[in-house]
Formats: C-alpha cells, sequence, structure tokens
C-alpha cells in the first residue's frame, strides 16, 4: 500500500483518501505511532519555488537508531554526507538524477523525485499503526482522519494537526476557512488527458475520478497559466501510481507536452 504527495499539495492516504493541504511548515508525513517503539519515521517540509510552486524542501527520516536527510542531490546519514549508493544496517539508498530510493528492511519503500513527488510504501504490518498526513492505514476511508469520534475535520485542520512543532520556526498554519474552488471547467481538458491511449492499461486499475479532481484543482490554482507544473504533475503521479499497480502505461509525454 502506498501513500503519496504531489505536485500543487495534493496527499492521498494509505487508505486512499485524496485531499489538498498547502502548508509550508515541516509535516509527520508517516510515521509509526505505537506507543513503546516507534520503528521509523518521516517528516516532510515543503517551500515555494521560483515558479510559486510548492516543492519539498527536504525530507528528514528515522528509520530505527539510524537519521537520514534528504535534499536534491544530497543525502546525508546520521550528520554525514554520503555517496551513493549506501547500505548501513538494513536501509539502502539508491539516487540518480531524477530519483531518490530508500529501501528499509523493516517493511518501507520510499521514492521520491527530488522535486514535488513523494511516495511511501509500507508493509501491511503497519496496518492501524501510522499517524501523520498519510493516515492511520487502518483500510478504511475518511475514519480517524477526517472523522474522529463525533468531530469531523476538513483536510487543512487536518495537515494543521500533523505539524512538527519547532521552537525557532516561524511558519503560518494555512487557512482552515478557505474553501476549494469547484473548477469544473477544466474537467473536459483533464478527462481528456487522463483517458488518452497512452493510459488504456491504467482506467482498470486506478480511481480515474480521483486524478481528474486533483488535474482540475491543478489547472485552477494556476490560473491559466500553461507551464508544465500545472497540467504535468498529476498526470504524472497517474502514470507513476499506474505502474505500481503494475499497469503499463504507455508513452504519453511528447517534444510539445510535459
Amino acid at each position: 500500500y502506498v501513500c503519496s504527495t504531489w505536485g500543487n499539495n495534493h496527499f492521498k492516504t494509505f487508505d486512499g483518501d485524496v485531499y489538498q493541504f498547502p502548508g509550508l511548515c515541516e509535516y509527520n508525513f508517516v510515521s509509526d505511532c505505537r506507543e513503546a517503539y516507534k520503528e521509523f519515521s518521516v517528516h516532510i517540509q515543503r517551500a515555494l519555488n521560483s515558479n510559486g510552486h510548492p516543492e519539498i524542501q527536504y525530507i528528514l527520516m528515522k528509520i530505527k537508531d539510524i537519521m537520514v536527510y534528504l535534499k536534491p542531490n544530497l543525502v546525508v546519514v546520521d550528520g554525514r554526507i554520503v555517496k551513493t549508493p549506501y547500505y548501513t544496517s538494513g536501509v539502502l539508498i539508491e539516487s540518480n538524477e531524477i530519483y531518490t530510493k530508500i529501501y528499509a528492511k523493516l517493511g518501507m519503500v520510499l521514492m521520491w523525485n527530488q522535486q514535488d513527488a513523494l511516495m511511501v510504501e509500507l508493509d501491511n504490518k503497519f496496518n492501524n499503526h501510522t499517524c501523520g498526513l498519510c493516515g492511520d492505514y487502518n483500510g478504511i476511508q475518511i475514519y480517524n482522519e477526517f472523522i474522529k469520534g463525533d468531530a469531523s475535520y476538513n483536510s487543512i485542520t487536518y495537515g494543521n494537526m500533523q505539524k512538527i512543532s519547532k521552537p525557532n520556526s516561524k511558519c503560518e498554519d494555512p487557512d482552515e476557512t478557505q474553501a476549494l474552488p469547484s473548477c469544473n471547467e477544466h474537467r473536459d481538458e483533464c478527462q481528456r488527458l487522463l483517458t488518452s491511449p497512452a493510459f488504456s492499461d491504467c482506467r482498470l486499475r486506478l480511481n480515474l475520478e480521483m486524478y481528474i479532481q486533483a488535474c482540475m484543482q491543478d489547472k485552477c490554482a494556476c490560473k491559466g497559466k500553461d507551464d508544465s507544473f500545472c497540467l504535468c504533475s498529476t498526470i504524472s503521479e497517474y502514470s507513476r501510481q499506474c505502474s505500481h499497480a503494475g499497469g503499463r502505461p504507455g508513452e504519453w509525454r511528447t517534444q510539445s507536452f510535459c
């Protein structure tokens, strides 16, 4: 099972909820939340790049007693910069120009495109034991993330609850009252892009509507600017998730597109 974040602040929990959360603080992306001994944690911090698009600035991981700090083209383990591939007690770190991948023997794979997109796959022994932006991995959507007991939370409240409080950092919580625009005028284009012949092997493997909605939000947020981030990030994610689900996406990038 996979939890991911990509593009314009989209998140997909292990249980399959998709939501947007635009926070720029450091957050718990996914951690083992058992009381006694936590096997791992993954924190992320986003920032806006020079084009005003959110990108993951760094990832901070703890795997048992090993600390790993990732930035684009930089891997630091327990305070030392290391060359990849790097192996230490049950953790393998690989990287190339595009992806950084970490395999942990305890049952986790992490994959980051060194920009906006991060995917974490966890062994099902962690069912019901996780917390963070990825949710509790109990196999049930909404419950314990957006509905807890009698309380219900919107995605921004939920996201703000995952903030890692650091005494000296100044970062604003996103406003919990802002509603997302409907963006319906972009539906046809997004549907056309995501149902192109290149993705015919993906349609039965993934929930298409979820990605159409994310693509519509991207188009809205970019207010008509046609840069590749607005169009390509959700389509790239759809393609990655399709491969991950055993599908074979065709060649969808062209000279003029993405």
